[in-house]
């Protein structure tokens, strides 16, 4: 019985009105290849559940017609009678997806709901974005189903009749308005098909239908020339679709099925990368949510915070988005990866994502899995977590500093580089030199311009920690010192701002003690600074006449704000064991030769700290010049 053409409009439920139509129902217009090829995709879903073991090839065929002006996606699955068309395409309130799984009674097994992708109602719709016409010619699998022809100028009047399809599936002719001829390029339409379709579950065939027949030379089998050479002949082939996506991406695999070249080839095809990764964490969850994704670990550059754009979301092998920080913990935005969520709906909004509870369990989750694999290579393989560190610590630190549940796990695992190339925790750290310290960790931003404070405590045999990066390191001590709980407290003290790893109390041989403040008051003098603070204390290393410190707190301060005219507040230490300085201390104040010797002992402490620079280089190579002068003389 033929069908009986049929006109009308489109149905929206008032319970899910929301702009369908055009641009208003996705901000990108190229959304709607992803959204056609994933509606083709869940038909042969279908198809499969319900003809369980067929042998049908089955793909989703997307032809590019510039000619004509014309986008065809032909996927060769379940298809749809006149009644499912009415219900999932003019009703638009409907989704296939969710009332075909109502309509299958099955438990959620291998085969279940996890296969089930897409909205064919609204989802649908967004080839209105780019078309002024879209038809669809569909054909049920259904025993004496008729094919049916729907046709849409607008998205709103419809018109239905009967279809010319003869296999079963559904084509979707998109009519390409002028506005959006960009898609009528194949190199446009591979990448978008390459980005959201990618790795789909079924093949996603791409083709020219505008491509010319290529003329060839093959060989003819069995006949050569006369000088041995093989005869040939001109053989016409005609263009043939290519197929975009891989169906069994890794992050579906069994780990166990996977080897590091596997891993390797992945990140490099993903990320465009020839460097390798450092390490990988695969995720491989059913219960309680199902969660598949490979987690990289990549060497960061030192501007690593301007990183973006790395982690990839999918939803069932379908394309989502870059970055999204409801489902994927802030601080791993630092790392490379894919992680594919079946149970995120493809449309879903950002304020659904915020305030649903298994999209946070799921976040924990992934937090756990990476903290999990960094406490466990400390523990079982601590030489190689060591090996990486270097490489994983700003991102640890960060992590640390932003996810309080992620510090808690890995704070045992919190390593500190020392300037001789050996790793350890704080409370290694304290365990070795803690009686000389009083518990305090020192530490360098900056070895090299810092290389005379650190050779003052490892010269004593005390390890000096590696802070180098900038800002983060600085914020995260003031972390550690604050947040770190009381039983890990711990004091973190630059190299150039604390003098207790130096001292050494008296063991007997006194000597007399000396006039502070006659002292301040002799190197305020020598050096025309009125506010310098000067210090005593007994360093263990007699020959060493003083150092020059600044206050942690206030320094700290200045970096992380980058208050470059704060000033500094420095304290000039002076040793107390020291024989020159003593010496000094019992010149005459008034002698000119005093006054050098101040500026000098000064000038050798700041250098200890960082080079001097500038004027302040020159008086010094002067002020030496002429205090050897006068050695000499005498």
């Amino acid at each position: 019985m033929a069908m009986e053409p049929i006109k009308g409009n489109v149905s929206i439920d008032a319970e899910n009105i929301m702009p369908v139509i055009k641009r208003w129902l996705y901000s990108d217009k190229d959304i709607f290849l992803r959204e056609a090829v994933s509606n083709g995709c869940d038909a042969i879903t279908k198809f499969r559940m319900l003809n369980p073991g067929t042998q049908e090839p089955m793909s989703v065929l997307v032809t590019v017609d510039k000619e004509k002006k014309e986008i065809r996606i032909e996927d060769t699955g379940i298809g749809m009678t006149a009644d499912e068309v009415q219900r999932y395409i003019n009703q638009v309130a409907f989704s296939s997806a969710a009332e075909f799984m109502k309509q299958v009674a099955k438990d959620e097994k291998e085969d279940g709901t996890g296969g089930i992708i897409g909205h064919f109602g609204l989802g649908f719709y967004s080839v209105f974005m780019v078309s002024e016409r879209v038809e669809i010619e569909t054909l049920s699998w259904t025993e004496g189903a008729q094919p049916v022809h729907w046709e849409s100028p607008d998205g709103m009047a419809f018109e239905m009749s009967e279809g010319s399809r003869t296999a079963h599936g559904t084509t979707v002719i998109l009519h390409i308005a002028q506005d959006a001829e960009e898609f009528l390029d194949l190199w446009r339409v591979r990448s978008v098909l390459t980005r959201y379709c990618g790795y789909m579950a079924s093949p996603i065939l791409l083709f020219d239908a505008n491509a010319k027949p290529v003329e060839r030379d093959v060989p003819v089998e069995g006949e050569k020339n006369e000088d041995g050479t093989p005869v040939m002949k001109k053989v016409t082939e005609e263009s043939k679709p290519e197929q975009i996506n891989d169906t069994e991406p890794l992050w579906l695999k069994k780990p166990s099925a996977c080897t590091d070249e596997d891993y390797k080839a992945f990140y490099h095809k993903m990320f465009s990368d020839m460097a390798d990764p450092l390490f990988w964490i695969h995720l491989n969850v059913d219960y309680p949510f199902n969660l598949k994704g490979i987690l990289y670990f990549p060497k960061l550059p030192e501007d690593f915070g301007v990183r973006e754009g790395e982690i990839k979301l999918f939803s069932g092998q379908v394309f989502v988005a870059d970055n999204i920080k409801e489902i994927i913990p802030e601080f791993l935005m630092l790392l490379r990866g894919v992680i594919d969520c079946p149970d995120i709906p493809l449309n879903v909004s950002r304020s659904f994502l915020q305030n649903d509870g298994s999209v946070k369990k799921i976040s924990a989750h992934i937090t756990k899995k990476v903290a999990d694999r960094l406490t466990g290579m400390f523990g079982s393989a601590r030489e190689e977590y060591e090996k990486y560190w270097d490489d994983i610590a700003p991102f640890v630190r960060y992590g640390c500093m932003t996810d309080a549940k992620f510090f808690d796990q890995v704070k045992p695992a919190l390593l500190y580089k020392l300037t001789d190339g050996t790793y350890k925790t704080a409370a290694e750290y304290k365990t070795a030199w803690g009686d000389k310290t009083d518990g305090k960790v020192y530490y360098t931003s900056d070895p090299k311009r810092q290389a005379g404070s650190v050779s003052l405590y490892t010269n004593r045999g005390i390890g000096v920690a590696v802070m180098d990066y900038p800002k983060l390191d600085a914020a995260f001590l003031n972390f550690m010192e604050y947040s770190g709980g009381e039983e890990d407290k711990t004091s973190f003290v630059r190299v150039d701002a604390d003098v207790t790893g130096l001292t050494q109390e008296d063991t007997g041989n006194e000597q007399p003690a000396l006039d502070k403040d006659a002292l301040q008051t002799l190197f305020r003098k020598a050096l025309g600074q009125e506010n310098l603070e000067v210090s005593l204390a007994p360093m263990a290393d007699e020959s060493l006449p003083a150092v020059v410190t600044e206050n942690e707190n206030a320094r700290r301060f200045r970096e992380v704000y980058s208050m470059a005219g704060m000033p500094e507040q420095r304290t000039l230490v002076l040793n107390s064991r020291c024989p020159a300085v003593r010496a000094i201390a019992e010149r005459d104040p008034e002698d000119e030769t005093t006054g050098l010797l101040c500026a000098q002992v000064y000038d050798l402490a700041r250098m200890s700290a960082k080079p001097l620079e500038g004027e302040e280089i020159t008086a010094f190579l002067n002020r030496s010049a002429k205090l050897l002068s006068m050695v000499a003389e005498k």
